[in-house]
């Protein structure tokens, strides 16, 4: 059979916590004419999780956008030629500065971001941070829906579509060969919710080490069956979101 030619999937880390028993739960960001309500403080290998619903913010975050976003935002969002693509950049970007500007004690767009050396190069297109390094943050949005995550060390999270079927069978190379033989050991139509699985955590785990996809995803294994398998010194956990997408979270232990 495929799967006995095929290496195994590397072993968990040998300590750390267990890994997650089930999908982690994000908070429900409230509307701008709410206030945000007390964040707890950052704790280890504890990600918060924040959920931003694109109609629910468009009409508020459309009219203060230019109050919240600093220019360069604001110029990156003009440039979206779909409106719902526009609106989803707005609302995850003004999100995410409210969440950054509440644990800071600054307004939302006094916040500073930079962006770190690169792993691979050095050069300063690595993930995004904050100047003093004490707090660390991740975005991710597709049409219609954003995910945030803010930790005391560094984060990844992604949130995508389940693909059509024939993006699946076209992307199967970009898997780690044991998580190809997974999806293939499946019927069909469980392919594709498999294959959105499997992908968010990789690309979760690939912005937690501030790479992204400028590194092989097919080198890791992060396991495409219901529970992840998180890399060594990492916390890997699928995040409950919407039907029709999956999400997950990386976090550096």
């Amino acid at each position: 059979m495929i799967q006995s030619v095929l290496p195994p999937p590397p072993a968990p880390p040998p300590s750390g916590p267990p890994p997650a028993s089930g999908p982690l739960v994000p908070a429900a960001l409230p509307l701008l004419t709410t206030a945000l309500p007390a964040l707890p403080g950052l704790r280890p290998a504890r990600p918060q999780l924040w959920l931003v619903a694109t109609d629910a913010h468009r009409e508020t975050v459309g009219r203060y956008a230019s109050l919240l976003l600093d220019g360069t935002e604001l110029t990156r969002a003009g440039e979206f030629r779909r409106p719902g693509d526009r609106a989803t950049y707005l609302c995850a970007h003004a999100g995410l500065r409210r969440l950054l500007g509440a644990h800071l004690g600054i307004a939302p767009r006094a916040v500073s971001v930079a962006r770190a050396p690169c792993p691979c190069c050095g050069e300063p297109h690595g993930r995004p941070v904050l100047p003093d390094g004490r707090l660390h943050f991740s975005l991710s949005h597709c049409e219609g829906l954003s995910l945030i995550a803010l930790a005391s060390t560094p984060v990844g999270v992604d949130i995508e579509r389940v693909p059509a079927p024939h993006t699946v069978t076209e992307a199967g190379e970009v898997l780690h060969p044991a998580e190809a033989a997974e999806l293939a050991a499946l019927a069909p139509a469980r392919r594709p919710a498999a294959f959105a699985r499997v992908w968010t955590r990789k690309e979760a785990y690939l912005k937690g080490l501030g790479i992204g996809l400028g590194a092989d995803p097919s080198a890791d294994y992060v396991g495409a069956g219901p529970l992840p398998a998180a890399p060594a010194g990492w916390l890997l956990a699928d995040v409950l979101v919407p039907d029709g997408h999956h999400a997950a979270v990386a976090l550096r232990l």
